[in-house]
């Protein structure tokens, strides 16, 4: 569920096909920066409902951002 949000709204955000989005893809390949990624956890954070604090984290990849998520759900629904 997770990562069929996130690549759709990659996806989106992008303007192009989610057949051209993987868990590996580098958000650096999909030209997207840091204040693009800005945008996009504000989006994701609307989307899950929890709050994603990924300044401090090393999200590089699909991967990366899916499995911050996950974590950040699972701390909020134990809080």
């Amino acid at each position: 569920m997770t990562y069929e949000t996130v690549v759709k709204l990659l996806a989106q955000y992008r303007d192009m096909d989610t057949d051209g989005i993987s868990m590996e893809t580098k958000f650096e390949d999909l030209g997207i920066d840091s204040l693009d990624m800005v945008d996009l956890v504000m989006a994701l954070e609307d989307e899950f409902g929890v709050e994603l604090n990924v300044e401090n984290e090393k999200i590089l990849t699909v991967r990366d951002l899916v499995e911050f998520i996950d974590n950040q759900k699972r701390g909020a629904s134990e809080e």
